[in-house]
């Protein structure tokens, strides 16, 4: 389908949105930085941000918290009643990758290398020979939090040669402590080497540096690619493309005061290892904060359970695209094509949340978008992955429909979806939050 066939007949987002994505996963090589980038997006239509150590008020108006490299955000119309029920939009900040372990500083042979622990179900080959960068936050004796981004080729995962391992073209075995550690140069290895290095990128004396949570990204750059630029190439897709749609759909309802429902976005961190951590989806943050602004507005118990009742989270999550090499690893009679406008993620043993009634409410949300949607069933004979939108549904007994976007290479250090995708994906999320 080409751009011009893909384009919504109503919403505020175009292929403009996707050049705003590209900006967006450039400067969000971790959670913590993904979460920067929202609030500021957020920042700048009037939202304000509260913390959770804080008596809360009742005003209305656009709030956020954030919670290491969680964000929730939402929106409260002027004069909403306090049992008002809220439209959710659910994602994950984090994203497979290779990260920094406490005691870092390694080597062998003459070569500096960086003790790494591997997060998450990476692809671990899309790591080799690529130059890597490193980011995430150092926390100081005073108990503050410093981001960091040395985002220029510093380290490199590199791959034995052929010659040394003649058959690794019938199959690439990697062990995942002995061959994943990256070189950062070469002489003798003294402790502390790496901290003080990133201390002084990050402006802040080493010797204040008490715990860091740092890790690599690649730092090649997100970019178009295909003949017609209709498809876009980048890291993180999975899952920062759905955390930049839901930011500036909720960002595009600021000041509308005529809202049925509270629009909310819930961005989670640690989905990628189950989401049990309290910046986890298994965690309390999402239903505190619910429940508080509930209070917050004179609210009671009543209109809390009345606002959850009413309530509908879309779990946004990248989805598998149809392979054109492995076709037979889908389901024969789904096949989600890129730049065919999002997915609806359906699992009848629910590793996906969606049932009859939650696609009634996303089919709605993409009619009144005049974005194209498709479904997505896993092969009976492949296993289904997961999202936030099972445990989101049972934890807070909220209504949740899984949907994504279709991408190729998830997981990878370098993912690829349709260019087209995720202003469709925007425009939809617009009109369900709209309600």
């Amino acid at each position: 389908m080409s751009s011009a066939a893909s384009r919504p007949t109503a919403g505020p987002f175009d292929r403009g949105h996707t050049d705003d994505l590209m900006a967006f996963l450039t400067a969000s090589p971790s959670p913590y930085h993904a979460v920067a980038s929202a609030a500021d997006r957020l920042e700048k239509v009037g939202f304000r941000r509260v913390e959770e150590t804080a008596a809360w008020d009742g005003t209305s108006g656009g709030k956020y918290v954030i919670r290491g490299g969680a964000i929730i955000a939402w929106y409260v119309p002027e004069g909403a009643a306090a049992h008002t029920p809220y439209r959710i939009v659910g994602a994950h900040t984090d994203s497979p990758n290779l990260r920094v372990k406490p005691q870092p500083d390694m080597g062998a042979q003459g070569w500096r290398q960086v003790a790494v622990e591997i997060y998450g179900g990476t692809l671990l080959n899309t790591w080799l020979d690529r130059d890597l960068g490193l980011a995430g936050r150092l926390t100081l004796r005073d108990g503050s939090h410093h981001l960091v981004n040395v985002d220029r080729p510093l380290l490199r995962v590199p791959q034995l040669a052929i010659h040394l391992d003649r058959q690794v073209n019938d199959g690439l075995k990697l062990d995942r402590q002995r061959h994943m550690q990256p070189i950062w140069g070469i002489g003798q290895v003294h402790e502390g080497d790496l901290i003080e290095f990133v201390a002084a990128e990050a402006g802040v004396d080493a010797e204040d540096v008490t715990g860091w949570d740092l890790m690599v990204h690649a730092v090649d750059a997100p970019a178009y690619l295909g003949r017609d630029r209709e498809l876009l190439a980048g890291p993180r897709m999975d899952n920062l493309l759905s955390v930049h749609a839901a930011t500036a759909a909720l960002a595009s309802l600021a000041g509308r005061d005529d809202l049925p429902y509270i629009p909310v976005l819930a961005a989670f961190d640690h989905e990628e290892n189950g989401s049990e951590a309290d910046t986890g989806a298994q965690g309390p943050l999402l239903g505190n904060v619910l429940e508080r602004s509930v209070y917050a507005r004179g609210g009671s118990y009543e209109d809390r359970a009345r606002a959850f009742a009413g309530t509908v989270c879309l779990s946004s999550d990248t989805g598998h695209a149809v392979h054109p090499n492995y076709a037979e690893r889908h389901d024969p009679t789904h096949h989600p094509r890129v730049n065919g406008g999002p997915i609806l993620k359906v699992n009848v043993n629910q590793r996906y949340a969606t049932d009859g009634s939650g696609r009634a409410v996303f089919a709605a949300a993409c009619e009144k978008a005049g974005v194209p949607w498709q479904s997505f069933v896993s092969s009976n004979d492949m296993p289904c992955g997961t999202t936030i939108g099972p445990i989101t549904a049972a934890r807070h007994g909220i209504s949740t429909v899984d949907i994504g976007v279709a991408i190729l290479s998830m997981h990878s250090a370098r993912e690829l979806c349709g260019a087209d995708d995720p202003y469709l994906l925007a425009n939809a999320l617009v009109a369900f939050l709209e309600g």
